[in-house]
């Protein structure tokens, strides 16, 4: 139940050597995930990203923020152009359309800092927009590792699993509130 403002906030507010942010998202507003990037970027924690469905749009380079990025296997990442809405004269458009691509820059600087490549070739798969498999997020060095499927005949871990279900899934809802 947190929107950027606070996600910012409660990231901030936290003293832990490690943080583990769960991805499922098809994205949002830009500037509210360029705030939670920025804010996990800057914290001293090691951050570990766990993609657990979909990581797109914005959520896609939020993802990029941690230091370790897994997807699961069944896992997706899409990335595109940012989007803008605009209204008004033909300088107004052109300035929106000029705004877009300032905003677009910024985030395929994001991808090249992560993954390598130049800019340019990160605008070019952002305009077409671009959905990644798991094994196609790993090639393309987005993320880190692609997390295999766990099951457990234990109880005892059956119950740690359900509480670890319970947890990730209010973390899921609230990213996805949030981004």
């Amino acid at each position: 139940d947190l929107d950027a403002q606070e996600f910012v906030k409660a990231v901030h507010a936290l003293d832990s050597a490690e943080i583990d942010v769960h991805v499922n998202s098809p994205g949002g507003f830009v500037y509210d995930a360029v705030a939670m990037y920025e804010a996990l970027r800057e914290h001293s924690a090691t951050i570990n990203i766990e993609i657990d469905g979909l990581a797109a749009s914005a959520a896609s380079f939020l993802a990029m923020s941690g230091d370790n990025i897994r997807i699961a296997k069944s896992g997706r990442m899409m990335i595109h152009d940012a989007q803008v809405l605009a209204w008004g004269s033909p300088a107004d458009l052109r300035e929106a359309a000029d705004l877009g691509d300032e905003i677009s820059n910024d985030i395929a600087e994001i991808y090249s800092a992560r993954a390598g490549g130049t800019q340019s070739e990160w605008r070019t798969r952002m305009t077409d927009e671009t959905w990644y498999s798991s094994q196609q997020a790993l090639d393309a060095k987005l993320v880190h590792e692609v997390k295999a499927a766990k099951k457990s005949s234990d109880s005892s871990s059956n119950t740690i699993d359900n509480r670890t279900r319970l947890i990730r899934a209010r973390a899921h809802a609230t990213l996805r509130r949030a981004v």
